[in-house]
């Protein structure tokens, strides 16, 4: 059972960026929520790691979001440094770490769109894969809505697409938790996420942002091959989400290198 969370025991000052620190923009940032029986994770997380289950009409689900955004202004979050653009998409399982207790996210890995790629990918073995990520939406800065939300992805290890509708009638529902306030920390606030870097060790690394101010979005379509090949979902299982959220334009700071957990 979730206890309840409260944003306040969450929200910190920055860290000082230093060093290779990364400041940047996310650009039609989503997230795309899916409940799942844990026992379709068996062999995909570290044992030091535990799915961060919530229970839904009386049923134990572990949650899994796929992440797209375009990284805007990517730069150097400490010197004056040229400012890059790249399609993202991140696919991350939401878990408890059993050493320290801490809710974070364990990532499966990600698809980026960039020449860059060779320094995540080949320095620091993070789990990063080369794809062709196409964004084609609409933002209505009037209505503060899209009118148009679409993403593809076109990559061998994790091809994708996804449609969706931008609504702010509609609601924020996230059954399985106490309140609103816990299931938005929960879904929106890891900061800390770890996975299995391309040489089998297990890394780490930390992000830093504001609080998201989220709204509701609801799914018109979505495939993602990862989901299918790995025995999570079902295109069709795709097709009914837990949650949709959309943030048109938010700031992330990521502490840079990566590092081995030992």
């Amino acid at each position: 059972m979730q206890i309840p969370l409260f944003f306040e025991d969450f929200l910190h000052p920055q860290p000082k960026p230093t060093g290779i620190d990364v400041f940047c923009r996310l650009k039609h940032f989503s997230i795309i929520t899916y409940a799942i029986d844990p026992q379709r994770f068996d062999g995909l997380i570290s044992e030091r790691f535990k799915l961060d289950t919530i229970m839904i009409d009386g049923q134990e689900k572990g949650l899994l979001s796929v992440v797209p955004f375009v990284d805007v202004d990517f730069t150097s979050a400490v010197y004056p440094f040229p400012k890059f653009t790249m399609g993202q998409t991140n696919y991350r399982i939401y878990v408890i770490d059993t050493v320290t207790g801490e809710k974070c996210v364990w990532f499966l890995g990600t698809t980026l769109d960039s020449w860059t790629l060779f320094v995540p990918r080949l320095l620091w073995n993070l789990p990063w894969y080369s794809g062709k990520v196409m964004f084609d939406c609409e933002y209505d800065e009037k209505l503060a809505c899209y009118t148009k939300y679409r993403m593809e992805t076109q990559a061998e290890w994790a091809s994708a697409s996804v449609e969706l509708a931008h609504n702010l009638d509609d609601t924020i529902t996230l059954p399985g938790f106490p309140d609103l306030e816990t299931g938005m920390v929960y879904l929106t606030h890891p900061l800390n996420g770890f996975f299995y870097r391309r040489d089998g060790k297990l890394g780490s690394y930390q992000v830093w942002h504001k609080q998201l101010n989220v709204s509701p979005g609801r799914l018109i379509n979505a495939r993602f091959d990862l989901l299918i090949r790995l025995g999570l979902l079902t295109e069709s299982e795709q097709q009914s989400p837990y949650n949709v959220l959309i943030y048109p334009i938010n700031e992330f700071t990521v502490y840079l290198p990566p590092r081995q957990v030992r």
